[in-house]
């Protein structure tokens, strides 16, 4: 929320559906490759937007969820579903034209100047008490 546009609630109670029962079985990283890295950032396509309608469960959960995009870790902590099941079903919904995948560039991912940014980013998240962590 650091641009002041906040992000979709929670959809509902946390599901009790095994995770394995969701995506058929099927992990993040079966493909042969590796798995989406959590900070990849999803958001809804117009073609996701117009099937809402027409898809089923999570997978309308997490299309409604990306109306605007966020990381694949938000989108599990938002929806309150385990994050290789996101992972998974943001790959089909991929796949499917309803979902646009963002995948960070992996040299940025180690530059110490936006790990830093990201702890700082982190440590201004309030606590449930209100309360920032860099207030303490």
């Amino acid at each position: 929320m650091a641009d002041g546009i906040a992000g979709p609630d929670p959809v509902g109670p946390a599901p009790a559906v095994r995770p394995f029962l969701v995506t058929a079985g099927r992990v993040a990283d079966a493909g042969g490759g590796r798995a989406l890295p959590l900070e990849t950032q999803v958001v809804a396509t117009a073609a996701g937007l117009d099937a809402l309608g027409r898809l089923s469960f999570e997978r309308h959960d997490i299309v409604a969820a990306c109306r605007l995009p966020q990381s694949l870790a938000e989108l599990a902590a938002r929806l309150r579903l385990h994050l290789n099941v996101v992972r998974v079903l943001a790959e089909d919904l991929r796949e499917a034209g309803q979902l646009a995948v963002h995948v960070p560039d992996a040299e940025a991912t180690h530059d110490v100047s936006v790990l830093r940014r990201l702890i700082d980013g982190l440590r201004a998240v309030p606590d449930s008490r209100g309360v920032s962590s860099d207030t303490d």
